[in-house]
């Protein structure tokens, strides 16, 4: 459309919704077409090994997400079962409830712990619900901390 198009249709009576409609769509489909003949260009068809370049940025990222998520989280998990399956009796430890107390029993197949928390309180947890083993130095420099 030129610009004196514009001023004659500004000066023309008004028009019915669908007549309006159609000039919109027309002049959306002509904004499409030169869109698409944008994107066609004068490409060459992409050669065979051109795809696996496509997706090296992909591999990339899975190879990242790997290093930085996926094997530290594992890391921690392997140290936590290290830490579950050393636990005996008379640790002291803290529940993933918060919970402080000292292992009083440990059950024959493992997987209950009786924590002693006060001198006639006594509580039965899954091994799973001890969170950390807590030791002398870590109350330490807790308490250090603290100051």
């Amino acid at each position: 459309m030129q610009f004196g198009s514009i001023l004659n249709a500004a000066r023309a009576p008004r028009r019915s919704g669908a007549s309006l409609y159609r000039k919109a769509s027309h002049l959306r489909m002509d904004w499409m077409s030169f869109i698409r003949l944008l994107a066609e260009g004068n490409e060459k068809p992409a050669a065979p090994g051109d795809n696996l370049l496509m997706f090296a940025p992909l591999i990339l990222i899975a190879v990242v997400f790997y290093f930085l998520l996926l094997k530290p989280q594992r890391r921690e998990q392997a140290a936590r079962d290290a830490m579950l399956a050393a636990l005996k009796k008379n640790d002291k430890v803290q529940t993933v409830g918060g919970i402080l107390g000292t292992v009083a029993n440990i059950s024959d197949d493992g997987t209950e712990v009786t924590l002693k928390v006060d001198d006639n309180t006594r509580i039965k947890f899954t091994r799973g619900s001890i969170q950390r083993v807590v030791t002398a130095e870590k109350d330490g420099d807790k308490a250090a901390e603290s100051k």
